[in-house]
């Protein structure tokens, strides 16, 4: 299901702990905000699709959701299927192991970023598409085609020659092909241009509601960020400002992810 290198990327764990803090934690925090404001209320059931430790599931779980996580990676299926209220299986987002129209939301965190071809993203969320029912909502989840560049420049990483001709690539054509054994970087992944983000779901037979940037340019600011999460004040502010440029088109490139809010037709 999964090229042997992203395999190998998960199954170091790094997923249980890395939306945590900083950059991290907003990711977290703002994918949250926005999901309390798309999803049915609960006990909708959810498909939480590429859902691996549960990060969302649980929190879900815990406000009342019915989740069911689909994770190819057998870690992540473990830990998540131990968490209250959560059941999780092995799978392949292109063909999910649930009935037609049975359930309420998909959640698509994870699936879009490591399918390089155009078709089986489509295949993704048509099935997404399959398994939600009339009117239900689908959130893709994925990378901006800048992403690496942006955070190759924060994080200092072009310092190493090995870094730039994975951005040069990545800038042209969307394909972040790391065969890196040390895992210095993320895994091998596509990452989205703005522009395509309503033509696949619209492709698979969905509506397009919204496209929402996740943690907006303001993750750049990484070294403030760990003290204005810090407090209820901070997180206030940081959530309030992101929010009133999340859906501003021009900006949605500089977000490291952008969520494309959908829904099945009636």
């Amino acid at each position: 299901m999964l090229k042997p290198e992203i395999m190998d990327f998960y199954r170091q764990g790094g997923e249980r702990d890395r939306l945590a803090a900083g950059q991290g934690r907003l990711e977290f925090l703002r994918t949250w905000d926005v999901l309390t404001r798309v999803l049915p209320p609960p006990p909708a059931a959810v498909v939480d699709v590429g859902g691996a430790t549960g990060v969302y599931a649980g929190p879900l779980a815990r406000a009342g959701y019915a989740v069911h996580v689909v994770d190819p990676v057998p870690e992540h299926v473990a830990e998540a299927a131990a968490l209250p209220g959560v059941t999780a299986a092995r799978g392949d987002a292109r063909a999910l192991p649930a009935a037609d129209h049975s359930v309420d939301a998909v959640l698509l965190f994870g699936p879009l970023y490591h399918l390089p071809e155009r078709a089986d993203r489509v295949a993704v969320w048509r099935e997404a598409g399959r398994v939600v029912r009339p009117g239900g909502v689908v959130v893709g989840a994925t990378i901006s085609r800048f992403a690496s560049l942006f955070d190759g420049f924060v994080k200092d990483y072009f310092s190493d020659p090995r870094f730039r001709p994975l951005v040069e690539r990545a800038l042209v054509d969307g394909l972040h092909h790391n065969l890196d054994a040390e895992r210095t970087w993320f895994t091998t992944a596509y990452f989205h241009h703005p522009d395509e983000l309503v033509g696949e779901p619209a492709e698979a037979g969905l509506d397009v509601r919204r496209r929402v940037a996740v943690e907006g340019p303001l993750w750049m600011a990484e070294h403030r960020l760990t003290e204005l999460l810090a407090s209820r004040e901070g997180t206030d502010l940081v959530l309030e400002l992101s929010r009133r440029v999340e859906e501003e088109p021009s900006l949605l490139g500089a977000s490291s992810h952008v969520l494309t809010v959908a829904t099945a037709p009636h």
